[in-house]
């Protein structure tokens, strides 16, 4: 399985991005497709992540900010981030994994493989 991140840069605060995760070596699915961030100096958390049906969870500080998505047919995972404040800053992976997105987004369950990430800078 082989994950690639992308869309990231640098944005005001207010600003958006869309991030994408391109996923290759495996039938999509069936999967949950996380994201992930890791900011300087801080443990990697889980940010939001879509199950097979489309159920979708996010952590308390994206919520109404964040919206993630995917196209199976593709194999991608989309996050769209709006509002983003300078605490997003940081860089941003994916996960695909045949597991509850509550264990993913908590890393009960860590990803087997995160992929290369991309970066998100929020600076005013």
């Amino acid at each position: 399985v082989q994950l690639q991140a992308s869309g990231g840069g640098s944005v005001q605060p207010g600003g958006s991005l869309r991030l994408s995760c391109e996923i290759s070596g495996l039938s999509l699915r069936y999967y949950a497709i996380a994201w992930y961030r890791r900011a300087p100096g801080k443990e990697r958390e889980g940010v939001a992540c879509i199950n097979g049906a489309g159920n979708t969870e996010y952590v308390d500080s994206v919520k109404g900010r964040f919206a993630i998505s995917r196209d199976n047919a593709k194999n991608m995972g989309y996050l769209q981030m709006n509002n983003l404040k300078l605490e997003d800053t940081a860089v941003y992976s994916c996960a695909a994994e045949l597991a509850q997105c509550d264990h993913l987004l908590t890393l009960w369950i860590r990803p087997s493989n995160w992929g290369q990430g991309t970066q998100v800078i929020v600076s005013s």
